[in-house]
């Protein structure tokens, strides 16, 4: 049998360990630690300070650790707590990070984990598909600057209908078209 190669010296404990030993932060760095040593360092910064971004434990580093990278080698108690930290701070971030699911009777907080601008989104609770910009039910075949004027159930069931049946607008009136055979030019009637 052969020994395994102990070549790395994990920054924390200054233990040697093998490379299978070693935690990857999902190529955000590359500093060596054992696996044991960042479980003890997350659990000591969550339960320090509730901090919902940990950053690396190297001291000339200003990464953070990925949740996910750490999910499999966290106790499911430590990692759940970890979560919870980082939906609080998602909540408390901004009125863009979450809203409410605008579907009567369910109200579930959803929160845009990922970032950026999101519009189409499906509620996690009710199954109910909604924009999260404007915080009404979808509107499929409508913009969301266009939304104003819709109130009524029919408005959304036609703009499935618009999309389904790929309609186009008049560039001159603005009503929906649908063409059903010649040449591109739309002419307004």
């Amino acid at each position: 049998m052969e020994e395994e190669v102990q070549s790395l010296t994990c920054e924390i404990c200054v233990e040697p360990m093998t490379e299978t030993k070693k935690f990857s932060n999902n190529k955000r760095c590359a500093h060596p630690f054992c696996l044991d040593c960042i479980v003890k360092y997350i659990e000591a910064k969550i339960g320090e300070n509730s901090t919902a971004e940990v950053p690396c434990p190297a001291s000339n580093c200003d990464k953070f650790l990925d949740p996910i990278s750490c999910r499999p080698i966290l106790p499911a108690g430590l990692f759940e707590r970890w979560c919870d930290v980082l939906c609080e701070s998602a909540v408390l971030r901004g009125e863009s990070s979450h809203c409410y699911c605008p579907s009567a009777g369910c109200s579930t907080l959803v929160l845009n984990e990922c970032g950026g601008i999101i519009t189409k989104s499906e509620c996690p609770n009710c199954k109910k598909l909604f924009c999260f910009q404007c915080k009404i039910t979808w509107h499929v075949g409508f913009g969301c600057n266009e939304t104003e004027q819709l109130r009524d159930e029919n408005d959304f069931l036609f703009g499935e209908l618009v999309v389904r049946n790929n309609w186009k607008r008049c560039p001159n009136c603005k009503f929906r078209v649908e063409k059903l055979d010649g040449c591109r030019s739309i002419q307004c009637s």
